[in-house]
């Protein structure tokens, strides 16, 4: 049974940082695309970054590009967002996910599965 255990969350002024981690347990975790996802109130869960198996391939929604990265640590079956330059319009609840094929790389929520319990990020300006 995959489980999902993120944390870092929290509340921070515009301008600041975080760094999200996510904790995976379950999967061969250094064979699956791992994604973070997020969702505001009265929103759709929405695609925030990905990173390939291998860490060598990373890819991110218009909205972070230039400010989040993504990362993971295969030894400590452990992903990772680092936020920077934090806007308001960034509050939400964060979620990670393996990709449901090993070995696959795509983009599409649909192609994620395994949710977390999500860490919530509050920007206040």
């Amino acid at each position: 049974q995959v489980q999902l255990v993120e944390s870092g969350g929290g509340l921070v002024q515009a301008g600041g940082s975080l760094r999200l981690s996510c904790a995976a347990s379950g999967l061969t975790f250094s064979t699956y695309t791992m994604g973070w996802f997020r969702q505001a109130p009265g929103k759709e869960r929405e695609f925030v970054a990905a990173v390939s198996w291998s860490g060598s391939r990373t890819y991110y929604a218009d909205s972070v590009k230039g400010r989040f990265t993504i990362s993971r640590d295969n030894a400590k079956n452990t992903v990772y967002l680092q936020m920077n330059s934090l806007k308001p319009e960034d509050t939400a609840v964060y979620y990670c996910a393996p990709h449901r094929r090993s070995w696959s790389f795509s983009l599409e929520l649909k192609d994620f599965g395994s949710w977390g319990q999500g860490t919530q990020v509050t920007v206040s300006s």
